[in-house]
């Protein structure tokens, strides 16, 4: 499992942009950073720092001072290699994929013991992005209840809506509106029950356009 992993993420053409770009923060790199680790992962083996700062419009020395960062955090190494019969200074990345395939493998965990990822993609009907993955994270991150972001993900089913765009602003909405449990969202609907009797003009709720 953990090889054929390594195989998969090692194949720069399609995997890598997308998994350093999801990533970086949590491997402690800067914006800077990520573009030059970006370069050296498509780039030529040999390392020619001139070629590279001209190519990125990157001053000499700030380039030197990133790679020097991206060293200690031990994602890049320069070494001396023999390369057409001819020792040359080359770049070697395997610490990035070993740091990238250590975080992901630590991440499965977190996704698997939670059905919310099984529920987005059994009501889309198909696999969640990366970019997805982290979208619904982030909400759990900011204490979100899962059963609040299933019930907003319910009605935007509801509303023929499947996207985590549409989702995210009902969220936002509730959010606003001191809703971060499934106990609140309750308490709110009561409220608006009560308000819709004492005005039976008022159209059904609308999270997304309603104004105070």
């Amino acid at each position: 499992m953990v090889n054929k992993l390594e195989q998969i993420i090692k194949n720069k053409d399609v995997v890598i942009p997308n998994l350093l770009f999801y990533n970086y923060r949590k491997l402690n790199m800067s914006a800077e950073e990520m573009i030059l680790l970006s370069y050296l992962l498509s780039g030529e083996e040999v390392f020619n720092p001139k070629k590279i700062s001209q190519e990125l419009s990157i001053p000499l020395g700030e380039l030197m001072d990133i790679l020097t960062h991206l060293k200690e955090l031990d994602l890049v190494k320069i070494e001396l290699k023999k390369v057409n019969n001819v020792r040359a200074e080359v770049i070697n990345t395997d610490g990035f994929y070993n740091k990238l395939l250590n975080l992901l493998m630590d991440e499965k965990p977190k996704k698997e013991s939670s059905q919310i990822f099984d529920s987005f993609e059994q009501e889309f009907g198909r696999t969640l992005s990366p970019m997805e993955y982290e979208i619904i994270n982030a909400w759990l991150d900011s204490n979100i209840d899962e059963e609040t972001i299933l019930l907003a993900l319910k009605e935007a089913v509801y509303n023929g809506v499947n996207n985590l765009r549409y989702i995210d602003k009902i969220l936002s909405e509730w959010v606003k509106k001191g809703i971060k449990t499934a106990a609140d969202l309750d308490n709110s609907k009561r409220q608006f029950s009560v308000q819709k009797k004492e005005y039976p003009e008022e159209v059904d709720y609308d999270w997304l356009n309603d104004e105070e």
